[in-house]
């Protein structure tokens, strides 16, 4: 017999005299899920589809326009007792057969209600979408003709032979991409340039195009069919779309996880053929269009149609994997039964899974979906604000609209006057005021750490930069890189022959300048004085090349360890006077150079830190101790190395114009922090790392609120 909490309702009054059956439209196919039996309902007139279980359909069934509601079921209870659906269940399932525009009603107004039932469905749908600012839907064609025509052509490409062509497609398309990686890693630096936006916007519609039609395709394939094309507005961005809804019907779960992969199959393919057509096009159009079909198919496949928490193609092919229809749906109805059962005391709430397991699954998913959507959405949003405000703050507001305003209204409704809390509710209302209440003293009142980082870099307290004074070719290194040196050491010697010929030739202006002078002594002596004071500046110049040519041979100029991480290339080549060779670093003592941004650069000057510590890139978990530390109280534009831009990988954003990479877009506040338990760390002068200021604890509540007002002010200067 059906559970004593499920068989009898307060409301089956409302229905049971009510006579009803399934419209004459509908269709009635059997399923496998998990091993076990289901049937979906579908309606072509509305492309509606409904999974019941095999008690509901025994129900469903039986319904009739000359036999009452009650009257089915009490032949249901008496068939089969222990199987039969208890009258909530029955009120809900004919609930949710109504809103679907799969019942018939005897009345004769019904055939009006049937298109009011559809117009209010599709007035909620206008309005779902209408919130969904971020995507919304526009419906324009139906393709199923089009595709009826090109049935063979699919039947062709969606084969053994097409897998095995498209498998020996991406792997070439692999090996191309292997063989010029670097210059499709350069070429990704410039994809968001201003002059790339069209080529990139022109792939795109080309890459989502053929993403939807290889659903299409597959969906007709296997005996669906597509009736709805159109475009949706991603982000305000249009690009097309399709309903493959009909593949819900299918009954092998395989063909249904086609159906959902065969999008990013299609794209694929499309980018493995651009790979082919990127690598053997110079720059221009063609190039440029190919490039960002790779970029975009690669981009999307990863971040958002494989992706299962995001309701995309991911999505229905792990619902298919796992056998749990409408996955999304279920598992906010398995999290509404958690709360219901074990927080607001509802003893009759009932899981929507069917096993232990599947409520792992429901309840995980619905946890994790829900996060990552929110993470995913704010990205979005402060991308889309970055480069447009006004359009961000107008998605921010839709979007506070549709995750708080509305369920905030919808749960406090529920609360107040759901039927399930008839005999809870003083419960579950002092639960929830309670539990709020209880977040809010945790948040603003229980302290905890406050810490803040800044990057850098590890410096030697003495280094000094190896440069040439003399123009010459690298004829020998002296001593490899590496080596321990003191001053005086020579490191590499240079080769110049021009050299020579100036030695040369000031020496024979010596000659020629001392033979005037001794016939000046003695014919004319009032040419004495300029010659004299040429031979002084001949003197002085064959000095000076003599020290240039003295300087070919590079010397340490202090004690420490020779680093030259150039010096293999160096040899034989020309290298002009200053260049920088090297430097050599005494590894005595080193000190922490940080680059603090302006929105932490308070939190220095207030006395409130407790304790710094440093962790270097490569030797994260030793931590080194900076007992003391000083910063520059005044604003700099430069930094200490090029590693902590943007250019080298770093975090700190740099200006595009600046060859070096050391001028930053936002100027900092520079720390210098000397290091204490230095025996485990191995030193090497540049290393980036960050340092971790530690501060009094505070409240989680007014750190954010610090945190989103310094993102609002420097991103936003709001």
């Amino acid at each position: 017999m059906a559970e004593a909490g499920r068989t009898f309702s307060e409301s089956w009054h409302r229905i049971a005299d009510q006579k009803i059956s399934l419209r004459s439209t509908v269709n009635i196919r059997k399923q496998l899920f998990r091993g076990k039996k289901w049937y979906v309902i579908h309606d072509p007139f509305n492309n509606r589809f409904f999974r019941i279980s095999p008690e509901a359909h025994e129900f469903v069934i039986r319904l009739r326009p000359d036999i009452t509601v009650e009257q089915v079921w009490d032949t249901c209870m008496k068939r089969s007792p222990d199987d039969a659906p208890g009258q909530d269940e029955v009120i809900q399932l004919l609930s949710q057969l109504y809103y679907s525009n799969l019942l018939y009603h005897e009345l004769p107004p019904d055939s009006t209600k049937l298109f009011e039932r559809y117009r209010h469905r599709r007035q909620r749908e206008l309005k779902s979408r209408l919130f969904n600012i971020m995507f919304f839907r526009l419906p324009l064609i139906d393709p199923e003709h089009i595709l009826k025509k090109a049935e063979p052509l699919i039947r062709r490409l969606i084969s053994p032979a097409g897998a095995i062509l498209w498998f020996i497609t991406v792997m070439l398309a692999g090996k191309v991409v292997i063989d010029n990686f670097e210059g499709l890693l350069v070429q990704t630096q410039g994809v968001i340039a201003p002059a790339n936006l069209v080529y990139l916007y022109v792939s795109l519609v080309m890459i989502k195009l053929l993403h939807e039609f290889g659903h299409a395709f597959s969906c007709k394939r296997f005996g669906g069919e597509v009736h709805t094309m159109g475009i949706m507005l991603m982000i305000f961005t249009p690009i097309p779309y399709m309903d493959a809804t009909s593949s819900w019907s299918f009954q092998s779960r395989w063909h249904r996880a086609l159906v959902g992969a065969s999008g990013m199959l299609f794209e694929v393919c499309a980018a493995s053929v651009a790979v082919f057509v990127w690598a053997y096009t110079g720059p221009g159009v063609i190039h440029s269009i190919a490039f960002n079909m790779i970029f975009i198919a690669s981009i999307s496949t990863l971040l958002f149609n494989a992706n299962p928490l995001l309701r995309y193609d991911g999505y229905y092919i792990l619902s298919d994997l796992i056998d749990i229809p409408n996955l999304h749906s279920r598992s906010l109805s398995q999290l509404k039964h958690l709360a219901e059962r074990y927080v607001f005391g509802y003893k009759d709430s009932f899981s929507p899974a069917q096993t232990g397991k599947e409520a792992s699954w429901l309840t995980c998913f619905g946890m994790l979906s829900t996060a990552y959507r929110i993470i995913i959405f704010t990205a979005i949003i402060l991308f889309v604000a970055d480069r447009f405000l006004l359009l961000g703050l107008v998605m921010a507001c839709m979007c506070a609209i549709t995750w708080v305003l509305l369920p905030v209204s919808r749960f406090v409704m529920y609360l107040s006057t759901s039927p399930h809390l008839e005999r809870t509710r003083p419960r579950a209302i002092a639960v929830t005021a309670g539990s709020l209440v209880a977040v809010l003293l945790f948040l603003s009142l229980i302290p905890f750490p406050n810490r803040f980082r800044a990057p850098g870099v590890l410096e030697a307290e003495q280094y000094v930069h190896v440069i040439n004074d003399s123009d010459g070719f690298v004829r020998k290194v002296l001593l490899p890189a590496g080596s321990d040196v003191v001053a005086g050491t020579p490191l590499m010697e240079l080769s110049n022959n021009e050299l020579d010929f100036k030695i040369a030739a000031a020496k024979a202006q010596l000659q020629e300048t001392r033979t005037l002078q001794m016939r000046a002594v003695y014919q004319a002596s009032s040419e004495l004085e300029p010659i004299n004071n040429r031979l002084k500046t001949v003197n002085r110049k064959i000095k000076n090349l003599e020290e240039q040519k003295k300087s070919l041979v590079v010397r340490a100029r202090q004690n420490g360890t020779w680093i030259a991480p150039r010096i293999r290339e160096m040899n034989g080549q020309w290298i002009d006077r200053g260049s920088e060779l090297g430097m050599i670093v005494n590894h005595d003592a080193f000190r922490f150079s940080a680059v603090v941004p302006q929105r932490d650069a308070s939190r220095l000057f207030d006395g409130n830190i407790r304790k710094a510590e440093v962790r270097l890139h490569g030797q994260a978990g030793e931590t080194i101790t900076a007992p003391e530390y000083n910063f520059i109280p005044f604003n700099r534009d430069t930094l200490p190395s090029a590693a902590l831009g943007w250019g080298a990988g770093g975090q700190v954003q740099v200006m595009d114009n600046d060859d070096t990479g050391l001028k930053v877009v936002e100027p900092f506040f520079q720390i210098y922090a000397d290091l204490d338990n230095l025996q485990t760390i191995s030193f090497l002068h540049g290393r980036s790392g960050q340092i971790r200021f530690t501060l009094a604890p505070e409240p989680l509540l007014r750190q954010w609120r610090r945190k989103i007002r310094q993102l609002l002010q420097n991103r936003y200067q709001i």
